[in-house]
C-alpha cells in the first residue's frame, strides 16, 4: 500500500483510505504471465508494421537507414516498457499511467490524460484501427468498400453526412468486441490471446518465406547514406511512423487489476513482450528487403501483400492481406479490452461519474465504462477516417508519455519508502533514453504539424472545467462503488 501522500493536500488517514479504496477494484485476476506478453504483443503489432515502410523508404537516401530506423524505434520503446514497468510494479491495480501521473502529479495531470484518452487518444485509436481494419475487409469483399455509400444523412444547410459500407463493418466490430467484453472478461482475453497468436502467425511468415520458399534474389546490400544532412531529416521523420507502429505496448499496465501477480509479470511481460515485438519487426523489414529492391519498395503502401508476392506467389499475398485483417481486429479487441480499464479507474478515484467505476454482478466486468468505450469509439467510427483520427492522436500521446517517463523519478524521490518489487534496469539511463527520444518526436511534431499539435492541447485543455465540475461535486476519495 501507499505509505506516502500522493497530494500534499491530504491527510494521511485520507491516503490510506484512498489506497484501500483503489485497491478494492472488484475484477478478478485472469490474465497470467503468457496472457500479459500476448497482450503486449496484441496491443503492439497492429497494420502499422504491414503498412509503414514503404513510405518511409519514399523519403530515405538508403535502405540501411529503414532497418536502422526500425531498430532505435525498438531500443526506444524497451526503454519505455522498462520505465512502466518499475510504475507498474508499483501500483499493480487498473490505470496503468494514468495511475502513475496520478500518484507523481495529483489528480490534475491525470485526469487531463484520462479526458485526453477518452476524447480522442483511446477511443479515436480503437476507432481508427477498426476504420482501418473494414478497409482490408472489403478487400476480400468489395461491396463493403469505402467508395460504396449506403445513404446519406442531412444536416444544416446543403451538407449531409455519407454513410458508407466499411463504416458499418466497422461498427460492427466495434460492437461485436464491445459485447465479448461485456458479458465476460475471460472470454475477451481469450479472444485476445488467439488473435495474437495467430497474427504472430501470419507476420513471421514473411521471414519464414524469404528463407525458405524465395523466389526472388537478395535485393539488399548495406550501404551508408552520403548526403548526412537530409538522411538525419529523413530519419527523423521515418521515426514518427515507426514509434507509432510500435506503440501499444504502455497500455498493458491499464489491465493490471486482473493479471494474476501483477507485482512480477508486469515487468515480465512488457520487457518479454516488447523485445519479441522488436525483433518481429525487424525481421519483417529485412524480408521486405529481401523481396523487394529499393525503388520497387519506395511509396509502396501494401508493402507486405507485395513482397509476399514477389517471393512465394499471389496466394501468399492474399495470406498476408488475411493476416493484415486479423492483426487490425486483434489489435482493435486489445485496445478495447485495456481502454476501457482506465475509465473505470478514473470513476474509480473520484474524477468520473460514479456510474461508469461499477462492476457488474452477474459478469463480473466493468460494464458501464464498457459501453462507454464502446459508444465513442462508435462515433470516431462514424464521423472520421483513418487517417483523420490519426492526427489528433500524434501530439497528446507524446505528451504524456513524456509526462510518464518524468513520473519515475518524481515517484523515486516523492514515494521514496514505497515498496518496488521491481527496479528498471540501467536506471537512470535507461529512463532518459526514453524520455529524450520521445522529446525530440514531439518536438518534431510540434514543428511538422503545429495545427494539429495545437488543436490537440485545446482538445486536452478543454478538460479543464470538466475536471473542476467533477472534482468540486465528487472530490478524489471515493467509496467502493457496486452494481
Amino acid at each position: 500500500m501507499i505509505t506516502e501522500n500522493f497530494n500534499p493536500t491530504l491527510s494521511a488517514s485520507d491516503v490510506a483510505a484512498d489506497s484501500a479504496y483503489f485497491a478494492q477494484t472488484d475484477l478478478c485476476r485472469h490474465i497470467g504471465l503468457s496472457g500479459a506478453v500476448l497482450l503486449v504483443i496484441g496491443n503492439a503489432i497492429g497494420s502499422g508494421i504491414f503498412l509503414t515502410s514503404g513510405v518511409m523508404l519514399q523519403r530515405m537516401p538508403s535502405d540501411s537507414l529503414l532497418i536502422l530506423a526500425w531498430i532505435v524505434g525498438g531500443v526506444l520503446a524497451l526503454a519505455g516498457a522498462l520505465t512502466y514497468a518499475e510504475m507498474g510494479a508499483m501500483f499493480p491495480n487498473s490505470g496503468g499511467l494514468y495511475l502513475f501521473l496520478h500518484e507523481a502529479y495529483g489528480p490534475l495531470p491525470a485526469f487531463l490524460f484520462g479526458w485526453a484518452s477518452l476524447l480522442v487518444i483511446l477511443t479515436g485509436q480503437i476507432g481508427a484501427i477498426a476504420i482501418g481494419f473494414s478497409e482490408y475487409f472489403s478487400y476480400f469483399f468489395p461491396y463493403f468498400a469505402s467508395s460504396h455509400i449506403l445513404f446519406r444523412i442531412p444536416l444544416a444547410g446543403h451538407y449531409t453526412v455519407a454513410f458508407t459500407a466499411n463504416k458499418l463493418i466497422a461498427v460492427l466490430a466495434i460492437l461485436l468486441l464491445g459485447a465479448i467484453n461485456y458479458v465476460n472478461a475471460r472470454s475477451s482475453n481469450h479472444l485476445n490471446a488467439a488473435l495474437t497468436i495467430a497474427k504472430i502467425v501470419g507476420i513471421c511468415a514473411l521471414p519464414v518465406l524469404a528463407i525458405l520458399f524465395s523466389r526472388a534474389h537478395p535485393q539488399w546490400t548495406p550501404v551508408v547514406p552520403s548526403g548526412m544532412t537530409g538522411a538525419a531529416s529523413a530519419f527523423g521523420v521515418a521515426m514518427i511512423a515507426v514509434l507509432w507502429a510500435y506503440d501499444g505496448w504502455q497500455y498493458v499496465p491499464f489491465a493490471a487489476g486482473e493479471i494474476e501477480s501483477p507485482q512480477k509479470n508486469i515487468p515480465r511481460a512488457l520487457g518479454l513482450g516488447v523485445a519479441l515485438v522488436v525483433i518481429i519487426f525487424v525481421a519483417v523489414n529485412l524480408a521486405y528487403l529481401h523481396a523487394l529492391t529499393g525503388e520497387q519498395m519506395r511509396g509502396l503502401i501494401r508493402i507486405g501483400e507485395g513482397s509476399a508476392t514477389a517471393l512465394a506467389g499471389p496466394m501468399a499475398g492474399r495470406l498476408v492481406s488475411v493476416a493484415v485483417l486479423t492483426s487490425t481486429f486483434g489489435c482493435c479487441a486489445a485496445m478495447m479490452l485495456v481502454c476501457t480499464r482506465l475509465f473505470f479507474a478514473m470513476a474509480r478515484k473520484g474524477v468520473f461519474p460514479q456510474s461508469i467505476g461499477r462492476v457488474h454482478t452477474k459478469y463480473g466486468t466493468p460494464h458501464m465504462a464498457i459501453v462507454l468505450t464502446t459508444a465513442w469509439a462508435i462515433l470516431y467510427a462514424l464521423t472520421g477516417s483513418y487517417e483523420q483520427l490519426f492526427t489528433y492522436v500524434i501530439f497528446g500521446g507524446l505528451l504524456f508519455a513524456v509526462l510518464g517517463g518524468v513520473a519515475l523519478f518524481v515517484l523515486r524521490r516523492k514515494l521514496s519508502a514505497h515498496v518496488r518489487p521491481y527496479r528498471v534496469w540501467g536506471y537512470p539511463i535507461v529512463p532518459c533514453i526514453f524520455i529524450a527520444g520521445t522529446c525530440l518526436l514531439l518536438f518534431n511534431t510540434l514543428v511538422r504539424k503545429p495545427v494539429e499539435s495545437f488543436a490537440g492541447l485545446a482538445l486536452i485543455l478543454l478538460g479543464l472545467p470538466a475536471f473542476w465540475y467533477w472534482h468540486g461535486f465528487s472530490g478524489i476519495k471515493k467509496h467502493a462503488v457496486g452494481d
